[in-house]
């Protein structure tokens, strides 16, 4: 989520005030939605504040538990990215997302969850998507969302030999989103497209309500999409005030007959609780992030991938904009800030040890912003 992130600021006006709800994903001139069950004794309300589960880091029984500490510390919103390989070789981990995604609906009662983000133009069909996430949104109804974007070498090239130029990826992107809303309805659905073909295909177990759609975007052109035909984008910090890019979105969204201003923004946002040798230890295994949409989008090779950025980048170009250390005015200003402009933001903490990023946000962060 993105497949797969990094961002800043603009104003309120230019992005609108879409955010996400403790228990549904929803923009802020959306139809009101009934509030979940009210938490257990002792547990805080649900912030409107999400945490990024990295399969590329770690296990599926890590990344649950992990959701099951955010739930109790008060995040409201959980979302998982979609690999076969991680960025970097020494990363190490990426077990099946779509097992974890079904594991945290099970282990948890109120979270919001979906992907960032799945690609499904190669390694998975749309129709495979649809069906995925038409059980998960059965399981638990109004609680999932699903991310989707064009994908990355290292992914989709490196398990099925076939990654093509953006712009064949953009219209690739464009039908399978239409495609998986077409499976969506429970009809019948026979699909002669350019890209995906179907033969009397049919979902014979969908939600009552579609599972959104939100739409990873880190170029202008990309930003019209998600706003044309997601129904939401999933974006990075830099992006989210990039004055191109958001009038891309809004453009899309208009064109769509849509609100932009009430169309959710999820921003993944990286931050470190701790010194520098946290800061350190996680700007290692994510390096890439400095500038991971340029020509590493097309390694296929994660060892590859982490050779180029140690080359490029030292350590501290990695972590210099993160808000990072134990202050909590820092994390708190900048979660607010984006919370202000109304987006959802997503913490993404590279540290080996999650739980302590889980608890002090938890403690000292969540009860002090606001959506």
């Amino acid at each position: 989520m993105i497949s797969r992130r990094r961002f800043s600021m603009l104003g309120a006006a230019a992005v609108g005030g879409a955010a996400l709800g403790p228990g549904i994903l929803r923009g802020s001139g959306a139809a009101a939605t009934p509030s979940p069950s009210p938490p257990g004794a002792g547990r805080p309300p649900a912030s409107p504040v999400g945490f990024v589960l990295g399969h590329e880091q770690f296990r599926t029984q890590d990344l649950v538990r992990f959701a099951e500490m955010a739930e109790r510390a008060g995040f409201g919103h959980v979302w998982t990215s979609d690999h076969s390989q991680p960025w970097q070789d020494d990363e190490g981990h990426s077990m099946f997302p779509w097992l974890t995604l079904a594991l945290v609906g099970d282990r948890t009662s109120r979270l919001t969850y979906g992907t960032g983000v799945t690609c499904p133009l190669y390694r998975h069909h749309p129709s495979q998507v649809a069906q995925a996430f038409a059980s998960l949104g059965i399981l638990t109804p109004g609680r999932v969302f699903l991310g989707v974007g064009s994908g990355e070498a290292l992914n989709e090239l490196a398990s099925t030999g076939r990654f093509d130029r953006y712009p064949e990826r953009h219209e690739r992107l464009i039908e399978a989103i239409g495609l998986i809303r077409k499976l969506w309805t429970g009809q019948r659905v026979t699909h002669k497209g350019r890209y995906y073909q179907t033969e009397q295909f049919k979902l014979y177990d969908v939600p009552s309500r579609p599972v959104p759609i939100y739409v990873a975007a880190s170029g202008p052109k990309s930003a019209y999409l998600a706003g044309r035909y997601g129904d939401g984008w999933v974006v990075q910090t830099h992006d989210i005030t990039d004055k191109r890019m958001v009038d891309a979105f809004n453009e899309g969204a208009r064109a769509a007959g849509r609100n932009p201003d009430a169309m959710p923004k999820l921003v993944e946002t990286w931050v470190v609780v701790g010194g520098r040798a946290e800061a350190e230890q996680a700007a290692q295994k994510w390096r890439f992030t400095v500038h991971g949409f340029g020509d590493l989008l097309y390694q296929p090779n994660p060892v590859t991938i982490q050779r180029l950025a140690e080359q490029r980048w030292p350590l501290s170009k990695v972590y210099e904009s993160w808000p990072r250390g134990t202050d909590p005015q820092v994390h708190i200003k900048a979660v607010q800030r984006l919370l202000d402009l109304g987006a959802t933001p997503f913490i993404h903490s590279g540290q080996n040890d999650q739980q302590k990023v889980i608890d002090f946000y938890g403690r000292e962060v969540l009860p002090h912003v606001h959506g």
